[in-house]
């Protein structure tokens, strides 16, 4: 039996994004790896190489608790124990918390590459060391624990932070199926977009020596090798760009990183575009990619009338869907419906606005993307 599915889209939300000068990303007119190649050039002209004792004058700008919708009582912000929802376990003073020795979680904070250090310490020149873009403030014994392992999505945990970060094997099903079960790194949701957003700016500025970096080590001295593939253009392995494709999707851009890329601008010169305009990411890596199972199922849907000119789209299908998403050119979920209910044949978007989506469904395990232009 068909199943009808009606969804009335109302109004959308614009998502306010980081403020480059004018004219920064005049340039970047191209798409794919050609428009990651521009950016490059963009990203690299004006960089200024503060040292790595200067990361800490940065930080005293760019990560601090004030106005980013948190505690506001300008602490250091701290991926690994920051706590969105209520208090914080500890708190780091910007000035008297600086690593230093550790032996327990809120002792101090340091100095973190999200792409390990040792991954490129070989071929590095100083900019890799130095640049605030990828080097975050963290716990120091959370920063010990993670290691020089890999980001992922873990199944079960060997080390939990206080704010639930993890530590443990890979989940190896959904948007991070395919790379077996390495040991990697997770950090709670509020902040995955946030490393997301800092590896593709890495992939990015150091494009050109992403294929030395990867020759220059193994993947027992560095296990976060396993998120790359040796290329200087996709960068990343297929499970690895999934996962940061995914992040990026799930937790968009936010107030902290805005002010963060703002101050780095003003100590270093140069800025992440992945935060300037997310839609970046989608134009150069394009969407998370499907799961590894089988669509024939879903492959009898029917979208129509597909360029719409009436701001009306309706779907048909004769599976039961167990969620809706509509996603727009930004890579960002615009609407979501779990279980939506069921009327005759047609399943109805109406009201939607003059653009480019990516429509997908999800029936139990499976899913399908459909690309719908409405006129």
């Amino acid at each position: 039996m068909k199943k009808l599915y009606t969804l009335l889209l109302l109004s959308f939300t614009a998502v306010g994004f980081s403020q480059a000068p004018a004219n920064y990303y005049n340039s970047a007119t191209g798409t794919g790896y050609t428009l990651k190649t521009q950016l490059k050039a963009i990203i690299t002209a004006g960089h200024i190489d503060r040292g790595y004792a200067g990361l800490w004058t940065t930080y005293a700008t760019s990560d601090r608790d004030m106005g980013i919708g948190y505690e506001n009582d300008n602490s250091i912000v701290d991926i690994y124990s920051e706590n969105p929802a209520g208090t914080d376990p500890y708190n780091f003073i910007y000035d008297t918390n600086q690593c230093g020795t550790y032996t327990n979680e809120g002792d101090c904070y340091n100095r973190e590459h999200l792409v390990p250090q040792s991954y490129f310490e070989d071929v590095t020149t100083s900019f890799t060391r130095t640049d605030a873009h990828h080097i975050v403030p963290t716990d120091g014994k959370v920063n010990n624990y993670r290691n020089n392992y890999g980001f992922g999505k873990v199944n079960t945990a060997t080390y939990t932070s206080q704010n639930g970060s993890k530590l443990g094997s890979l989940l190896n099903s959904g948007y991070s199926a395919g790379a077996g079960t390495p040991v990697v790194f997770e950090p709670i949701d509020e902040f995955k977009g946030d490393v997301a957003r800092c590896f593709l700016y890495f992939a990015t500025r150091y494009e050109d020596q992403m294929d030395e970096f990867y020759a220059s080590k193994t993947l027992a001295q560095v296990p976060a090798k396993a998120m790359f593939d040796g290329s200087i253009n996709k960068v990343f392995s297929p499970t690895f760009l999934n996962i940061l494709l995914t992040w990026n999707q799930q937790d968009p851009v936010s107030a902290k990183e805005i002010k963060r890329n703002n101050a780095i601008y003003a100590r270093q010169g140069n800025r992440n575009p992945y935060i300037d305009n997310n839609a970046y990411v989608t134009a150069i890596w394009g969407l998370p990619a499907l799961s590894t199972q089988t669509f024939d199922a879903l492959a009898d849907v029917s979208v129509y009338p597909n360029p719409a000119n009436n701001h009306r789209i309706n779907i048909e299908t004769e599976q039961i869907l167990n969620e809706i998403q509509l996603i727009n050119i930004n890579g960002q979920l615009m609407q979501e419906i779990k279980n939506p209910n069921t009327q005759n044949n047609t399943y109805t978007l109406e009201n939607l606005p003059s653009g480019f989506y990516f429509l997908k469904l999800a029936s139990e395990n499976q899913s399908t993307v459909k690309k719908i232009i409405v006129n």
